[in-house]
């Protein structure tokens, strides 16, 4: 009997797997935004360091824009173009970084149908939401206790057949 229990022990000794140090790495929540030198403007840095911007959740405004929501609007309705397609429906989203000079950087776009369910737009419409916002460059600036901030910030386009229908937040 007592040669059986050591046997088993022995055996589940050798069956533990010791853990190992992981090299794989996690962003620090979902949806951070990492440098793609592919992509990305070289020239856009944060300044606080990427585990430092702001998410959606740390701010309490809305959108951080001169003029606030009605200015942005404003801008689309006299900047963007309708491709007029009837299959061209859905949202299409574009997340970026303010940086702590109101800086924006490190531009990603989502599409998907009024289902959320992945959908890829005509080139024509995602480019031209996707300059338009680039171009912008009347972003808040940031604060807090006094220290600017690196953020990130979304626009949502409801687009129904081409057209801008709303823009969120």
């Amino acid at each position: 009997m007592k040669k059986t229990f050591i046997a088993i022990l022995f055996l589940m000794i050798l069956s533990c797997q010791t853990k190992t140090k992981s090299t794989q790495s996690y962003l620090r929540w979902v949806g951070d935004i990492q440098q793609n030198n592919a992509i990305d403007d070289p020239d856009f840095k944060v300044c606080k360091g990427d585990d430092n911007v702001l998410q959606y959740f740390n701010l309490s405004e809305g959108p951080m824009y001169k003029g606030e929501k009605s200015s942005i609007l404003d801008l689309f309705k006299s900047q963007y173009k309708p491709f007029i397609d009837n299959k061209q429906n859905g949202y299409i989203r574009l997340r970026f970084i303010i940086n702590c000079k109101g800086e924006a950087g490190r531009f990603r776009v989502l599409q998907s149908d009024y289902n959320y369910q992945e959908k890829t737009f005509d080139n024509r419409i995602v480019n031209q939401l996707l300059t338009i916002t680039k171009n912008i460059e009347k972003w808040e600036i940031l604060h807090r206790d006094n220290i600017s901030v690196d953020y990130y910030m979304y626009l949502i386009f409801k687009i129904t057949n081409g057209h801008i229908t709303e823009i969120l937040p």
